[in-house]
């Protein structure tokens, strides 16, 4: 069993996939450079055993990562309670298999080039790869599996988050779907959903058609992330909807380059 680790800004994901790629397990926790080893093994020895496995099940670690901090203390968890050497995506033996056809491809962050392998794996052509994250990324994946780019803006929550924070009277809402499909909000929290919602949808639709007018080939839309599925049934701009594609990208990784056979 691999354990897959997904180091993100806002939230980590651990991720226990099989040899078929099929993920068994999946837990999730807050974003803390300082947490150490221990008390990661701590957290996860019991979600294992709650899922019904055990330390001894896992026979490889891969760690993609946006958050150099974090490395360190995942790499010792690797070591002291799974004992392995954890791989890190990009780097050794795991470096990227697809071309990074940028400016400052060093640059290109874990989770972005991990989308973009296993998206290419799962579908033909020119593809769009909409991850909603602390960030709402967009990345272009060319028909031979080249990154060519894409557009980095704030995400819904950072935008809620900058709006309360420098309106005093405004309150804090939770993000979710309008009930209809109505613009006009008629209280301050309705308008204030209206204005991150549908603006978020305005800036998803505005944006992918701009992609695609540059690209200038058909286009496959692949939607990832936590709240990839809060847009689905308003908008239709997504071909395909993969939440756990960044995981699915790591396993694809170990497979290719670590685990070849």
């Amino acid at each position: 069993m691999l354990l897959a680790i997904d180091a993100g800004n806002t939230n980590l994901v651990f991720a226990l996939v099989d040899a078929e790629r099929q993920i068994r397990a999946r837990w999730r926790i807050a974003t803390d450079p300082r947490r150490t080893a221990d008390e990661y093994a701590v957290w996860l020895h019991q979600l294992l055993a709650l899922e019904g496995f055990a330390t001894s099940d896992i026979s490889g670690v891969i760690i993609g990562t946006v958050v150099p901090r974090a490395l360190h203390n995942l790499q010792v968890l690797s070591q002291k309670y799974f004992h392995q050497e954890a791989v890190v995506a990009g780097q050794g033996v795991a470096a990227w298999p697809i071309r990074l056809d940028v400016d400052e491809p060093h640059n290109v962050g874990a989770d972005r080039a991990l989308n973009a392998i296993a998206a290419h794996d799962k579908h033909q052509g020119d593809l769009v790869v909409i991850d909603f994250g602390t960030a709402t990324t967009f990345d272009v994946v060319d028909y031979s599996g080249a990154y060519k780019g894409g557009i980095i803006a704030p995400g819904i929550n950072l935008s809620l988050d900058a709006l309360v924070a420098a309106a005093a009277k405004l309150p804090r809402i939770a993000i979710e779907a309008p009930e209809s499909n109505s613009v006009i909000g008629r209280t301050t929290q309705s308008q204030m959903l209206s204005g991150i919602y549908w603006g978020y949808v305005a800036m998803i639709e505005g944006l992918l058609a701009r992609v695609k007018a540059e690209i200038g080939r058909p286009v496959t839309t692949i939607a990832t992330g936590g709240l990839a599925t809060l847009f689905q049934q308003h908008t239709a701009a997504f071909d395909s909807i993969e939440p756990d594609l960044t995981i699915q990208g790591l396993a694809l990784l170990w497979q290719r380059s670590v685990s070849p056979a």
